[in-house]
């Protein structure tokens, strides 16, 4: 019997701040909601607008950074598998799909969205480049100076190949 592939990428705005708790035994969980928008044509052809709201959670040290470093309007990719729960509330069965986080990338750059977050990584296996800064916006180094042009587009014009 072949293996299934269960794998999602996303990447979208939180809705809220990230809920960090703690299981019984101690383990860090984080649940947190991403919108993620799309643009499509209807039947008359005219562009509309939609948004799917996605449930995420991530467990462990990945849980403790996203608390840490996102909020709410915060831009992140997620990546993760999809999982089904399903549970009994007030004798109706309630099933609930969510993303279960392995890697999760702040694409925000620190200053961006929030005063007082910091951009970066935030990756399921331990490492985190979350701290990262950016340059000061110039900066000499062997007679050759480095600036930092901001969010302004490179126009393809002034490329020399």
């Amino acid at each position: 019997m072949a293996r299934s592939l269960n794998q999602v990428t996303l990447m979208g705005n939180l809705t809220r701040d990230p809920e960090l708790r703690q299981t019984p035994t101690g383990q860090n969980v984080t649940s947190f909601s991403l919108a993620l928008n799309r643009s499509y044509k209807d039947q008359s052809g005219a562009w509309q607008e939609a948004t799917d709201y996605i449930d995420i959670t991530s467990w462990g040290p990945l849980a403790e950074r996203v608390a840490q470093y996102l909020s709410k309007g915060r831009r992140c990719l997620v990546q993760g598998r999809l999982q089904s729960r399903s549970w009994e509330q007030d004798g109706v069965k309630r099933n609930k799909v969510e993303v279960l986080a392995s890697d999760v990338t702040f694409l925000d750059a620190r200053g961006e969205g929030n005063e007082g977050s910091e951009g970066g990584n935030s990756h399921g296996g331990g490492n985190s480049n979350a701290g990262s800064s950016k340059p000061a916006p110039s900066q000499k180094k062997d007679d050759v100076v480095i600036e930092d042009i901001g969010d302004e587009p490179i126009n393809l014009d002034d490329i020399p190949f």
